[in-house]
């Protein structure tokens, strides 16, 4: 992980410094004496091998630095407030596309080959082959004006939670239905599944003890992607829904060349995803019995 993230860090200390313009630049250009203060006091002026030593030195220490345009806050402070947002953004995402993508997926299995079936994997690739702009688009178009039941933009009350948190995890619920789907399938194959039923059990009673386990692996096995996916796209969603998230200082960062904040944002996403990864390595050696943990 240590290493992960000084490649991380080094890759985008150099692509931020390679871009044109920088943090001081403004519609309107600064005096030369101020300039020139502002860059000493963010060591601007200094050679950009030693930028890279003093910055990584920085964060070693876990000191991100003070912001560059929100020269009041230390990045740490942006990160702490915004982080909360949009973690509670990302896990109802998540719900989402765990309850309805498992769901569909077994139903789908259980249907194989009917007007279930067919409908059910109709509607995931639909979901895949649209972005999530798109779906908020669809979704605000319908449940703001057509059908006016929850707000169209804000933060603070549950309800300004569902539409963001299902335009989020609706590409990865038609995701997680075709894998549950095709590990399902597989496992209701199985000799001792024939013996479940042989022996009377109900289906409800198989697939939900018997099969799931082992055809959930699949979808485990997607959850470190999709976290991925989820944590970047939700950029874009809080933009569109006005949410005050991470993302929205993201996209400030790279718009406003705030190389501290931008900087600090990457090497939090990359610490979440790295850790989302190794759970879902850890949580193999209890769903697999032919996995063990050493």
């Amino acid at each position: 992980m240590a290493i992960t993230l000084w490649v991380i860090f080094t890759v985008s200390f150099f692509l931020m410094r390679a871009v044109p313009g920088g943090p001081l630049d403004r519609e309107r250009s600064l005096a030369p004496e101020i300039e020139k203060n502002l860059r000493e006091r963010y060591h601007l002026d200094e050679p950009i091998w030693r930028q890279y030593v003093r910055e990584l030195g920085n964060v070693v220490r876990l000191d991100l630095g003070y912001s560059f345009r929100l020269a009041d806050f230390r990045v740490g402070e942006i990160i702490a407030q915004g982080f909360p947002v949009s973690a509670s953004l990302g896990i109802v995402a998540m719900l989402f596309a765990l309850s309805l993508g498992l769901t569909a997926g077994i139903v789908s299995a259980v249907r194989r080959q009917t007007i279930v079936d067919v409908a059910l994997m109709l509607l995931a690739t639909v979901g895949i082959a649209l972005p999530n702009f798109v779906i908020a688009g669809v979704m605000i178009i319908l449940f703001v004006f057509i059908w006016p039941l929850f707000p169209a933009a804000g933060w603070g009350t549950l309800g300004q939670l569902v539409l963001p948190g299902f335009c989020l995890g609706a590409p990865y619920a038609a995701y997680i239905a075709r894998l549950m789907r095709t590990g399902m399938l597989e496992v209701l194959s199985q000799d001792y599944i024939r013996t479940a039923y042989a022996k009377g059990l109900p289906t409800r009673t198989v697939v939900l003890r018997h099969a799931l386990k082992t055809a959930v692996l699949p979808v485990v096995s997607f959850l470190g992607p999709a976290t991925a996916g989820i944590l970047t796209g939700s950029l874009v969603i809080e933009q569109i829904f006005a949410i005050p998230g991470l993302g929205a200082h993201f996209i400030q960062a790279a718009t406003g060349r705030d190389y501290t904040l931008a900087m600090g944002l990457v090497l939090i996403y990359t610490t979440l995803l790295y850790t989302m990864n190794t759970l879902v390595d850890i949580s193999y050696a209890y769903l697999d019995p032919r996995v063990k943990l050493e």
